[in-house]
């Protein structure tokens, strides 16, 4: 089997292609893929590392705001467009796909139009609640639809064919469970909070978590794990002048980078984290609590929909970024992690969301096309 997977600009698209490829490849070790991706895109980089050939288009989004200069570079997107699908075409004419499969982004757009046009089948997949815009306009041309989160649905315009199917997650987080994982980091029964806002950092997340780490620093409540990022070097300072002594306060573990997740995820009671699909899948097919804060900095505002799909099921509760104060983030812990009932409705009630079988349902979907059916 050749398989084509097309989808950049951020981690959220390339990681599940790089998931779905991986999959395959076990199941199909002869299966030969091709990534094709936007150039100087972060793609360009994680495809190769992930052990996948790598070609380029190149390709970028129009300008919204109109002026003068959002003219002039509209101009050059639709002269690119145009030579991104020349290009995309000739690249599916050599390789000769039995199936495309995009997952997102500006650059699946002329791949999966090129693939449509030549005949070949085309699979599409939305990580998010609210779908992409690229992928709205890919939904007429796919044999497919494949959905994280059936919330999608609804802002599709078109009866298409929808599969559900998840993300692909992580096979170490599936194998992690709560007791052992405990075990591994030192922990004992009390609650344990799991908070992170990226691997760079959120900034706001840092400032609103440090009044309730640095109470737990002092009365020992609960037990923290904190990633502040990349860009927040700052926050152990601002702990200390709040008056935590990350020493002495062994309840305390706070890092730049989380880099054991399906540990620290399996152990945790309540996670306080930005609403990223692949995350939220995390959190569900784990069945954890959480409050959730999406980031406003992102397209169509993706992230408040998808927190809204955990909301509605009483799977989680949501701080939007610009009501975000330490007091509400505290009295939200507080309400989660010191109320048992609460605890175990929510996490039940995010676990029913998970879907733990991504990889086998996608690959399904993907048989099915190829043979026909």
């Amino acid at each position: 089997m050749r398989v084509i997977f097309a989808g950049g600009g951020t981690a959220g698209h390339i990681n599940p292609a790089l998931a779905i490829a991986g999959y395959l490849k076990e199941k199909q070790p002869d299966t030969e893929i091709l990534y094709v991706g936007n150039k100087g895109g972060m793609e360009e980089r994680l495809v190769p590392q992930a052990g996948f050939e790598f070609k380029s288009v190149s390709v970028q989004g129009f300008k919204r705001k109109i002026s003068f200069k959002s003219v002039k570079e509209n101009i050059v997107t639709v002269k690119k467009a145009v030579k991104a699908s020349h290009d995309a075409e000739k690249i599916i004419k050599e390789f000769k796909p039995d199936v495309c499969i995009g997952t997102g982004g500006y650059v699946s757009g002329p791949v999966m139009r090129a693939a449509a046009k030549l005949g070949i089948p085309v699979l599409i997949h939305e990580q998010n609640a609210y779908p992409g815009i690229t992928n709205k306009m890919l939904a007429k041309k796919a044999a497919r639809v494949m959905l994280a989160m059936p919330a999608a649905r609804e802002k599709f315009k078109g009866d298409y064919n929808f599969v559900d199917v998840g993300n692909p997650v992580r096979s170490a987080i599936l194998r992690e469970d709560k007791n052992g994982a405990r075990k591994k980091l030192g922990l004992d029964g009390r609650p344990v909070i799991l908070s992170f806002g990226g691997s760079l950092g959120a900034d706001k997340i840092n400032e609103a978590l440090a009044d309730v780490i640095a109470r737990s620093a002092k009365d020992g409540k609960y037990q923290h794990i904190h990633a502040y990022g990349q860009y927040g070097k700052w926050f152990p300072d601002l702990l200390k002048e709040k008056g935590a002594d990350l020493e002495k306060a062994k309840n305390l573990d706070i890092r730049e980078y989380i880099n054991d997740m399906p540990v620290c995820l399996a152990a945790a009671d309540v996670v306080v984290a930005r609403a990223g699909a692949m995350t939220l899948s995390e959190i569900q097919v784990k069945g954890k609590p959480s409050i959730l804060i999406p980031s406003p900095n992102v397209a169509e505002n993706h992230q408040y929909h998808n927190a809204m799909a955990l909301v509605n099921q009483k799977a989680a509760l949501m701080i939007e970024e610009k009501d975000l104060t330490p007091e509400k983030l505290t009295q939200a812990i507080d309400s989660l992690a010191a109320d048992p009932e609460k605890l175990a409705e929510y996490s039940a009630n995010a676990k029913k969301m998970g879907i733990s079988d991504s990889s086998e349902r996608i690959y399904a979907v993907i048989m099915e096309v190829v043979n026909g059916k």
